[in-house]
């Protein structure tokens, strides 16, 4: 509310010709007092208040709030207001989310560019939205941030764009920025020389990358990051930049605990059968120096390009299928995966997966969560998947159609048997008909 709406709340409560006297009491003046006082209170907040006020409230809210009075004005523009921000670019015609106003994005970079400290830019599937993303880090000279994450909400429009121009945007943060600890940057055409330059002006403060599905980055790249970033902690990369040498570099003294590997397996050509394999020794140099370390591996490939993986000892703690996986593999997995916590199967058939699920309980003592999902398992085998994982089995999901009914359950009776060996009630998921 503005100020001169204050000022008609004023006259209205004390012209007392235009107000009507009560006859019993003071009651209703009190009222009109009190309501005075309250709006007159929200004009006279602490500044301290008001920024949390607007801390909660979305961008555009925040901009209208800070019209009402020159003391929410002033408030609107405190550095702790603009620590972290997202830009929200996109084409109106094509996006579902409504885009940051360019004349504020004018005045972030040109008032609190120096304020900036965790910055996100989501776009939208347009190649316009990730050229103005560009356009803006290129002006981030005068700035430090330490958390950077480049979004995009369909397809990737960062790679739609010439290699040059993004990576000569992105090392203006990289080299201007001192104190980089967090990047996302999955789905972009950074290469291995903008990594040397991240390595180059933030080596002491890197903690997290994350860059899967990055064509341009070799191998020898991550090797740069692994060898001069000491203190990364979390790193997500596709497996064929994955080598010997960089989980050899992840397990040198000098290295901090690493606490988090994610690696997405997908196939780098159209057509590709044969993955390079990871040796055994190697693994055990890792967890050795990262005991603690969750090694977490999304899959999204065909049946036919599995054959590397998992025939001898892998130290994975989540397993996610994306595609069809046979029998044979998640036999592996019972066999190789003794760290494994999570398992999630998108698919897999019309063949039970009995022995496999009963062999990963057996072997898998860590295992806390099952998903399953368009494949089969008899009433029985799953009873006795449960009994013998126990309550330590905290998340478990499967869909109502994966339960195939057996001489011994059908499968409305499953939920009782599994709800007493996990001390809990559960009960399958069950597709909504809409």
């Amino acid at each position: 509310m503005k100020r001169n709406n204050f000022s008609t709340v004023n006259k209205v409560v004390h012209s007392s010709p235009a107000v009507k006297q009560p006859k019993r009491g003071l009651c209703p003046s009190l009222r009109q007092t009190q309501m005075l006082s309250v709006l007159l209170d929200w004009g006279t907040l602490p500044h301290h208040v008001i920024l949390r006020i607007f801390q909660y409230l979305p961008l555009v809210d925040r901009a209208r709030a800070s019209s009402v009075c020159r003391r929410w004005n002033e408030v609107f523009h405190i550095p702790d207001l603009w620590r972290k921000f997202e830009f929200e670019l996109n084409q109106s015609a094509t996006s579902y989310f409504k885009s940051t106003h360019p004349d504020l994005i004018q005045q972030i970079i040109k008032k609190h560019a120096a304020h900036l400290q965790y910055v996100s830019f989501k776009v939208d599937s347009s190649t316009e939205s990730a050229e103005a993303a560009c356009h803006i880090l290129s002006q981030l000279v005068n700035c430090s941030i330490q958390t950077l994450g480049l979004i995009s909400t369909a397809k990737p429009s960062f790679m739609n764009m010439p290699k040059s121009h993004f990576v000569s945007a992105l090392t203006v943060v990289f080299v201007n920025s001192k104190s980089l600890s967090s990047i996302k940057i999955e789905d972009t055409p950074v290469d291995d020389p903008s990594l040397k330059i991240l390595v180059a002006n933030n080596s002491d403060t890197l903690r997290l990358l994350k860059m899967s599905s990055c064509p341009h980055v070799s191998s020898d790249g991550i090797l740069c990051v692994a060898d001069h970033c000491q203190g990364l902690r979390e790193l997500a990369l596709n497996y064929y930049i994955l080598s010997d040498e960089l989980l050899l570099a992840l397990s040198s003294e000098t290295h901090v605990n690493l606490e988090h590997l994610r690696i997405d397996v997908v196939s780098e050509n159209p057509g590709q059968i044969k993955f390079h394999s990871i040796k055994k020794h190697s693994w055990d140099a890792l967890i050795k120096h990262s005991p603690g370390v969750n090694v977490v591996m999304y899959f999204f490939l065909y049946e036919e390009e599995f054959d590397t993986f998992f025939k001898e000892e892998t130290p994975v703690t989540h397993l996610y299928f994306g595609r069809s996986v046979s029998r044979t593999i998640l036999g592996r997995i019972g066999l190789n995966c003794p760290r494994l916590i999570e398992l999630v199967v998108c698919a897999n058939g019309l063949q039970p997966l009995d022995s496999e699920l009963i062999r990963i309980a057996e072997r898998c003592k860590n295992l806390t969560a099952l998903g399953l999902s368009e494949c089969e398992v008899s009433c029985s085998a799953f009873v006795e998947f449960v009994r013998l994982c126990g309550r330590r089995l905290t998340q478990l999901s499967l869909m109502e159609e994966v339960l195939v009914p057996d001489d011994r359950y059908t499968p409305d009776e499953v939920h009782t048997e599994v709800s007493k060996h996990l001390g809990r009630v559960w009960f399958p998921d069950v597709m909504p008909v809409w």
